[in-house]
């Protein structure tokens, strides 16, 4: 073990952690210790990390700000490569932005703000960082950030930078092929439109931000949305939150694993939940759901088990 976090201490200075707490990275607040967690500060590093980690055989994972995942209770054996912020550099070019993967998104949302453009309104409020984003192709109010998007360079895992066009990271509604295939996002180019008037733009995050602390949950630990909108089961029924809410799940627990009383697609720790709490709470309303409708939601929340494998909850 001393050998091997000298090696990587000499690829990632200042960027290596022994034993962490995956908790205190998890939006829910629920994980066990992770024996290394490794932290690139370049696109330079991060290709040396990943060169090394191919060559030894060594196991590993790739999180962001964890606003999708939920990490095992008995921890992380693999090696955790984190894109955080000693990744998060942005810079203004015009109509363009060239931001890094590890800023996080309400700090990228209002540098586009301040270098008078629009275009991020819809992404103010969401946890996490723009390289999850992308993978996820994230966004809010029917919007996703893939349609700003020219162009992503990513490592893969034999530690070489590719850029992929818009086109080429296969967008679609919450997707990417940074999702199928072992690219790691380092940074990304995007184009936003011109607006004379910054107060317009600073009005409409206002507002949205205030919508959004109304609707949901923030007090509480949580992931945001526990299951994506389905539109079969949307046309039919509703989005995944009013159909569990019309099922009479709100408030319904597991241990401190709870389905939020005021946005039925949220589930919060409320004490000292457990990763195997909330995937049973998971399991259980889909399957409900399955039961009462005959849809199938599937989950946003991705589930991380300790041999650093990263599978839907």
């Amino acid at each position: 073990m001393e050998e091997l976090i000298s090696s990587l201490s000499r690829l990632c200075p200042g960027g290596v952690h022994r034993n962490v707490s995956l908790a205190q990275f998890s939006r829910w607040k629920i994980g066990g210790i992770a024996d290394l967690v490794v932290e690139p500060g370049s696109l330079e590093e991060l290709s040396a990390l990943r060169a090394f980690i191919s060559r030894e055989g060594l196991a590993n994972v790739v999180i962001g700000e964890t606003s999708n995942l939920l990490f095992a209770d008995e921890g992380l054996r693999a090696i955790c490569i984190r894109i955080g912020s000693r990744l998060a550099n942005v810079q203004v070019d015009g109509d363009e932005l060239v931001a890094d993967a590890g800023i996080w998104v309400p700090c990228f949302a209002r540098r586009v703000m301040q270098a008078g453009l629009t275009g991020a309104e819809h992404i103010c409020g969401i946890p996490g960082t723009l390289g999850g984003l992308i993978c996820m192709n994230g966004g809010s109010q029917g919007n996703n950030i893939g349609t700003a998007v020219l162009a992503v360079t990513a490592v893969n895992k034999d530690g070489v930078a590719l850029t992929l066009s818009q086109k080429e990271c296969g967008f679609a509604y919450r997707r990417s092929v940074f999702q199928e295939q072992d690219l790691v996002i380092s940074k990304a180019r995007l184009r936003f439109l011109q607006i004379e008037e910054k107060r317009v733009v600073r009005r409409q995050m206002s507002a949205l931000l205030h919508d959004r602390n109304c609707k949901f949950p923030r007090k509480k630990p949580n992931c945001g949305s526990v299951f994506k909108s389905n539109p079969a089961m949307y046309a039919e029924f509703g989005p995944p939150g009013a159909v569990i809410e019309r099922m009479g799940f709100k408030g319904y627990r597991i241990g401190d694993a709870v389905v939020s009383t005021q946005h039925a697609n949220f589930f919060v720790n409320e004490g000292s939940a457990r990763a195997a709490d909330m995937l049973r709470l998971i399991r259980e309303v889909r399957e409900a759901v399955y039961a009462e409708s005959g849809h199938q939601m599937e989950a946003e929340v991705r589930f991380v088990t300790q041999e650093g494998s990263i599978v839907s909850a």
